[in-house]
């Protein structure tokens, strides 16, 4: 017989020890996380009870404000730009006590308090603020907005890439506090530009003058986006400065913090980490940064009181982002440009067709230097066509011609040499001999490549074609049709044993390299600077980049060929760049001259004879054949809007480096192209968002992918 208020004798004696034991135990337990709260019965908030919250749901027909009741218990901190969690999905017929309960929890960002909703039902309230921290500013809302609009996408897909995901540890930790403005740096090297001086004086002054500058070859031109943000910061105002990858963005940053000292700017690229880029990123946010340089995502940072925007080498690919609605850095900062009234600067030594129509439509005024200083800055450039290679026995063997083998061994004297190839690896690809007819593997038609020396194998399938033969002519040998970047430098580094060769691609990017003698094999891109210039540069199969069937296939070529040879010293230090491609083609032709602008000119004259962008606006509509012809009877489209289409897309194989968007494997998706003409590009975005959003009203299960100017239209 006992109660439970008897204990036996042994347990009494051990008591204080056991509860000790138990105590410690509950200590180190993991305690679970409390469930957010329904807020049933709570009291509201007295002022402003209605939240008005954006929830992350991507999907076009939900994108729209949701208005929530704030509890009483979160009215201090439930203020405009918090991150939020609310109940979504709940259907109207569940309610307890006035409120709206159920349905899953989802995040989202509180835009605005309320004394009142229009909607009629009962609201659900707040479930829980996730932090005070207000990162959603009204000036990023309603850029992000307007992208949106602008590219057929939703709010919440917009503010994805705008706002970097929550880090509670760099969140904690207090920003330091603004310098104050530094004096205006001068025009240094923009006096080499007509207009430079008169840019960088408009911005000191606080002035927002907009530009298209097309910067001489050299090392000079992280120096020049230097002086012009500090020209900005002078002003009292912010300053954003986008480029397409790490490596500019660190040599921006040097020269930033050669002109201003530590402290004034924050970098925001993917190579910081998750911790360091929202540290830096809320330094911004909090005004504690006034100037920002970074890559792609970086377009929406949000700077206070931006002065100037600025974008570098905007034709390169990196600047388009992968993620629906799919922006373009340009014309996202084109937007802020106009919405803010801040002056914009688009930089690069080429001119893309885009900023060639800023210039031709007043948009924008021309920052250029005189032929005088352009012939002195850049490198002799000489070319090498087919004929030349033809009469030409050593590169018959050797697979490069004389002029350049003459130029690798002047470049070598004084200097490193660079040589880019359009392809990384062995022997990309291959042809017949005798005809030229390309290799090809017979069980699928995909491309022969050889990534190993010894190795012959279908690019698409994988399967080995140790017996193959030309179906054409019946020769048994191949050429290489394409060299890959690894064979170039094998050859180089036989013809030049006591020369250093080093490689440059996309499994191993250098950054810099000495101004010592050696060869630096490089694809497009890739190229690392070297100390002092290089002494020559070789562009070998130029073919390959102008044969592309796409649209931009000449621009693009030139693009990189002036990218490469603007790292070489200029004509006056002896500089010399080969091109090996048809010396009567425009690209090249405008190479020799170096004059890019008047390429873009020309380009864009014929596209607007065409009809194509950037004179029209165009999108793209992607996906299975049934559902793509669904999608287009159903849209209403502009009176003025041409469809071009459908086409079937290439099927992926399984074996085959699948692209983001590129089809499922072994599906067959069809493309069609919509176009419109100038004006009328708001329009069609409309249009084509209210047709996708009517499509997932109904419950579709499988859409098509829209885009707005696709950057490859073929």
């Amino acid at each position: 017989m006992s109660s439970d208020n008897e204990q036996p004798e042994e347990t009494a004696a051990g008591g204080p020890e056991q509860l000790a034991l138990i105590r410690e135990t509950v200590r180190k337990a993991k305690v679970p996380k409390a469930k957010p709260r329904t807020w049933r019965g709570a009291a509201l908030a007295r002022e402003l009870p209605v939240a008005r919250v954006v929830v992350n749901k991507g999907v076009l027909h939900l994108d729209q404000f949701f208005d929530y009741a704030v509890p009483e218990e979160l009215d201090a901190v439930a203020q405009p730009g918090v991150r939020v969690r609310v109940r979504f999905g709940a259907g109207a017929h569940r309610v307890r006590e006035g409120r709206r309960e159920g349905g899953g929890l989802i995040d989202g960002f509180l835009i605005e308090r309320l004394a009142g909703t229009d909607y009629a039902g009962p609201l659900a309230a707040l479930a829980h603020v996730v932090s005070p921290e207000p990162v959603l500013s009204p000036q990023i809302l309603g850029l992000a907005r307007a992208v949106a609009d602008r590219y057929a996408g939703s709010l919440a897909d917009v503010l994805q890439l705008a706002v970097p995901p929550r880090n509670g540890r760099a969140e904690a930790k207090p920003s330091p506090e603004p310098l104050p403005p530094p004096a205006s740096p001068g025009a240094g090297t923009w006096q080499r530009y007509g207009r430079g001086p008169a840019f960088i004086d408009a911005l000191a002054a606080g002035r927002s003058p907009r530009a298209v500058w097309t910067a001489l070859p050299g090392p000079y031109w992280p120096e020049e986006l230097a002086r012009a943000v500090a020209a900005t910061l002078a002003s009292g105002r912010g300053a954003l400065v986008v480029v397409p990858d790490g490596r500019r963005a660190a040599r921006v940053d040097a020269a930033l913090t050669a002109l201003l000292g530590e402290g004034r700017h924050a970098m925001l690229t993917a190579e910081s980490g998750p911790e360091k880029r929202y540290r830096e990123w809320l330094a911004v946010r909090r005004g504690s940064a006034r100037a920002v340089v970074g890559t792609r995502a970086a377009m929406f940072a949000p700077v206070q009181e931006l002065g100037l925007v600025v974008i570098w080498d905007d034709g390169d690919a990196s600047h388009s982002d992968d993620n629906a609605p799919f922006p373009h850095v340009r014309e996202v900062l084109e937007l802020r440009a106009a919405h803010d009234g801040c002056g914009f600067l688009l930089g690069g030594t080429t001119c893309t067709v885009e900023a060639a129509q800023l210039v031709e439509s007043g948009w924008a005024t021309p920052l250029v230097a005189d032929r005088v200083r352009v012939r002195a800055a850049a490198p002799l450039v000489r070319t090498v066509g087919d004929q030349d290679l033809a009469r030409d026995e050593a590169a018959r063997a050797a697979r490069l011609p004389s002029l350049a083998w003459q130029a690798v061994r002047d470049g070598l004297r004084t200097g490193p040499v660079l040589v880019q190839v359009p392809r990384r690896g062995y022997v990309p690809r291959l042809a017949c001999e005798r005809c030229r007819t390309p290799a090809r593997c017979r069980h699928c038609a995909g491309p022969l490549e050889a990534p190993d020396e010894r190795e012959l194998r279908c690019a698409w399938c994988g399967q080995g074609a140790p017996d193959w033969h030309c179906v054409a002519c019946g020769s048994v040998r191949l050429r290489a049709l394409i060299v890959g970047a690894r064979r170039t430098a094998e050859e180089l580094g036989r013809a030049f044993p006591a020369v250093p060769v080093r490689t440059s691609g996309r499994d191993h990017v250098l950054d810099a390299v000495p101004g010592r003698p050696a060869l630096v094999v490089s694809t497009p891109g890739a190229e690392p600077v070297a100390d002092g210039g290089y002494a020559a540069a070789l562009l070998l199969d130029g073919w390959a980049m102008l044969g592309r069937p796409d649209l931009r296939a000449g621009e693009e070529a030139l693009r990189r060929w002036i990218a490469a040879a603007s790292l070489v010293r200029g004509q006056e230090e002896g500089g010399t760049v080969v091109v090996v491609a048809e010396p009567t083609l425009r690209p090249v032709q405008a190479l020799v001259r170096w004059d890019p602008v008047g390429h873009a000119l020309r380009e864009l004259a014929e596209r607007a004879e065409l009809g194509f962008p950037p004179v029209s606006r165009m999108a793209e509509v992607v996906g299975r054949p049934e559902d793509v012809a669904a999608f287009l009877l159903a849209v209403e489209l502009p009176e003025e809007a041409e469809v071009l289409g459908p086409v079937p897309l290439p099927v992926t194989d399984a074996a085959r480096f699948r692209r983001a968007g590129d089809p499922p494997v072994g599906e067959r998706w069809e493309r069609a192209l919509l176009r419109v003409p100038p004006g009328r590009g708001a329009a069609l975005a409309a249009a084509l968002k209210s047709a996708q959003a009517s499509r997932l009203a109904r419950g579709g299960t499988t859409q098509v992918r829209i885009r707005i100017d696709p950057p490859d239209i073929g």
